[in-house]
């Protein structure tokens, strides 16, 4: 349809958008349009008969035209901006409903409410629909952590407040939140947990009142900042005095009695592989020839349910944390240190006990036999990624010392080569991305970021970690019983279509069916462009397009890794899943697979998936914003220095840029100052009306730092200018001050209302999204991108 056409429609239907209650015959559009004539009326009606077509509008018995009526309420989550208006995002497909600051009902961020939907959305010109929330039907905020500051005597005495305090997350700090006098009595400047006890309503839109429950310290003491991000995420970084007690209670070794039932590994050549600074190590793993060729790995995991058992307080304190949290400084471990760190830790030349599952693989990556059971085991070498990868290049001095390791290690890098080719001919998505190290000083102070990127001994122990997952999930799966499964699902039809639009319009040939979507398409498109400039664009609309990976107690397979079967068995020591499927083995192992056992496990499993998956979410909140903290913290010296870098997304308000060291901050549009610039959502670009200058995802760019803002953990950056763009700069601000001067106070007009949707932020947007997000290296979730 012709691009005039195009528009036509659009314009018809913001007639009937912004009068949805009435009704209009043919002949008043075209008055109202300005249209007039024969050519001009076929072209209304043919509009017209589009937009019925389509459901947009419907006509009525006489012979006149209104808008639809769309689905009135609808339930979903508030996102709300620091400028008062949000936006309710109610459906994975449709586009989120825009609320503006009169409608919101004083909803706070992360709220569920209903909306009314006033306006519906007008497909043609990418415009969301509008709304107006009609009630909150839960509060995400029952607690929060920011900065105290106190009132005089006088001023408590006349308002009853000793206080408030302001958040530094952006999307609540605009609230005052004022503390009564009944609770603790923070000082200046402290960090301070308080509880919600009243919202924002007519009276006080703009604050809450609640009660200080925790004082976490001054914000300018060192770790205060970290572990305010982690109070404030509702991770608890104490244990309980009961739990510590049980903790302390369990031997440091293994007993006798321990070994019961258990088959004796202890002599088997088994090793552990991690980083340099891990001290909770989960799996060992070892690797010899059968006879008839084929490779037998033993992957043996820490037995941690034998320790932690059901109902316990240990255990019920690791299930109200889901997951270990690694912060830049410091862990704050699922289990107490006594066992994440000493019985439970697979510790070099220390009897352990373990489940072990044993597998024997043939020459294609096929595990023809496996056998899954309890055991008692000993690591005999403490080895680090680091040494084996330089062991794997041929170092000498390396070689010598751990030569009894050499031909085992050499054949773990073959059984890896084979099991990853495997993995890629079936379809996985094979995505890389380098990870950043902040190091910081004694005080937390962030020194330097280096870069690591995975070698062979990383990757091989991810496929060793992934053929246990797999095969344990297999097992299961095929006796039919009820059991956890990590899952990742198909992607959503529309945004399939979208990705593979994008590729072709990128020059992207796209292979397959698009009814029939598989795994190895996507990596199909990702093999194309490895290495081209528009490598990157494509690997982010390709995360875009995907789901989010969660725990379940359907197996809905592995989409990204291209699995029937999957589920978390390699990490019970910093992950519930796991132990949840240690605790299953053992107890079907013990049980058998009948009727009351069966019944047991399927009344609980949903609610583990679902708790566990929210933990997981919060979890990596709280990694990625202490991330962004020390990250924005190491660049506030570098204020006014320019660096080289490259745009990583490209929004309607501006562009994310990444410098070489992962740091990333936003060019606000209002700092594009050489030109206007028009955001070009399909070719993710920005273009330049006046030069014709372009900006896309992946392209170099030289930038100046201009602001690096700690407490809110914002970046921002503006385009180094050539001496003529800097001219044409000029020229245009001395315009816009003329033009400014002349409006009398009117104001000036923004760059329009979806400018702040996405946030601001380093990196906080994550719209372009990350590959590490739920980063269990080892289990091969490189793929799994959970933010979207």
């Amino acid at each position: 349809m012709p691009d005039k056409d195009n528009k036509l429609i659009a314009d018809i239907l913001e007639v009937f958008r912004s009068n949805p209650d009435r009704r209009y015959k043919s002949e008043q559009i075209e008055d109202i349009l300005r249209m007039h004539g024969a050519s001009a009326f076929k072209r209304v009606v043919k509009s017209l008969a589009v937009l019925e077509g389509e459901s947009k509008i419907t006509l009525t018995n006489k012979d006149e035209f209104k808008m639809a009526t769309p689905e009135t309420v609808v339930e979903g989550t508030f996102k709300g901006n620091d400028k008062g208006f949000g936006f309710v995002r109610y459906d994975e497909v449709d586009p989120d409903a825009f609320i503006s600051r009169d409608n919101t009902l004083h909803a706070v961020n992360g709220d569920t409410v209903e909306v009314k939907i006033t306006k519906p959305s007008n497909p043609w010109i990418d415009k969301g629909p509008e709304g107006e929330i009609i009630k909150i039907v839960e509060r995400s905020l029952t607690k929060a952590v920011g900065e105290f500051h106190p009132y005089s005597d006088s001023q408590v005495e006349k308002t009853g407040h000793y206080g408030y305090v302001q958040s530094h997350e952006k999307k609540i700090a605009s609230y005052m939140i004022f503390i009564s006098d009944k609770g603790l009595h923070p000082q200046m400047g402290d960090m301070v947990q308080v509880s919600i006890d009243e919202y924002p309503n007519d009276k006080h839109p703009q604050s809450m009142e609640g009660t200080a429950l925790e004082i976490i310290g001054n914000k300018n003491d060192p770790g205060v900042d970290i572990m305010s991000i982690v109070v404030d995420n509702d991770i608890n970084p104490e244990f309980p005095n009961e739990v510590l007690k049980e903790a302390e209670s369990i031997p440091d070794h293994v007993l006798d009695s321990d070994r019961v039932g258990r088959k004796d590994l202890t002599k088997n050549m088994v090793i552990t592989i991690d980083g340099d600074d891990s001290k909770d190590f989960d799996d060992a793993v070892g690797l010899d020839m059968l006879p008839n060729g084929n490779f037998h790995l033993e992957v043996d995991i820490a037995d941690v349910t034998h320790y932690v058992k059901e109902g316990s307080p240990l255990d019920e304190e690791a299930y109200a944390r889901g997951t270990s949290t690694y912060l830049v400084d410091r862990v704050i471990p699922m289990l107490p240190f006594r066992l994440s760190n000493g019985i439970c830790s697979l510790n070099p030349g220390e009897d352990r006990l373990a489940l072990t599952c044993e597998m024997e693989i043939d020459h294609s990556g096929n595990v023809v036999k496996h056998e899954i059971y309890p055991s008692v085991i000993q690591s005999k070498y403490r080895m680090t990624y680091n040494n084996v990868n330089e062991i794997l290049k041929g170092d000498e001095e390396l070689t010598e010392e751990y030569a009894p390791l050499v031909p085992m290690l050499k054949q773990m890098a073959e059984l890896h080569e084979i099991l990853f080719n495997k993995r890629h001919q079936r379809g996985a998505i094979d995505f890389e991305e380098t990870e950043a190290q902040i190091i910081v000083d004694e005080n937390g102070k962030p020194i330097d970021i280096k870069l690591r990127e995975r070698g062979t001994s990383e990757k091989m122990i991810e496929s060793f970690m992934l053929a246990a997952n797999e095969t344990v999930a297999e097992h299961y799966n095929v006796k039919h019983v009820p059991f956890l499964y990590r899952v990742h699902e198909k992607p959503d039809e529309e945004k399939i279509k979208n990705f593979f639009e994008f590729a072709a319009a990128m020059g992207v040939q796209v292979k397959g069916n698009l009814k029939e979507i598989t795994p190895k398409m996507f990596q199909n498109v990702l093999s194309d462009v490895v290495g081209t400039p528009e490598e990157q664009v494509v690997t982010i609309m390709l995360l875009r397009s995907l789901q989010q990976a969660r725990y379940s107690d359907e197996p809905l397979g592995h989409f990204g890794l291209a699995a029937k079967y999957y589920t978390h068995f390699t990490s019970p020591i910093r992950r519930y899943p796991d132990l949840t499927v240690h605790r299953m083995i053992h107890s079907y192992a013990e049980n058998g697979f009948t009727d009351d056992e069966q019944a047991k496990w399927g009344n609980k499993l949903q609610e583990i998936a679902e708790h566990t998956s929210s933990r997981e979410r919060i979890s990596i909140n709280a990694e990625r914003a202490v991330d962004d903290l020390k990250k924005t913290e190491y660049m506030a010296d570098q204020v006014g220095n320019t660096f080289d870098a490259v745009v990583s997304s490209v929004t309607s308000f501006g562009m994310f840029i990444q410098l070489d060291n992962t740091v990333e901050g936003l060019i606000h549009i209002s700092n594009m100052k050489d030109d206007f610039y028009e955001f070009d959502e399909k070719s993710l670009s920005m273009h330049g009306r006046g030069t014709g200058k372009t900006f896309k995802v992946g392209q170099p760019i030289k930038v100046k730092l201009i602001r690096a803002d700690v407490e809110h953990r914002q970046i921002d950056f503006e385009r180094v200018l050539t001496p003529e763009e800097q001219e044409q700069a000029d020229k245009r601000e001395a315009e816009f001050k003329k033009k400014r001067s002349m409006q009398h106070g009117r104001g000036r007009g923004g760059h329009g209302r979806h400018n702040d949707h996405k946030g601001h932020g380093n990196g906080n947007s994550r719209n372009n999204k990350t590959i590490r997000d739920v980063v269990n290296t080892k289990d091969g979730d490189s793929v799994e991108e959970t933010s979207y």
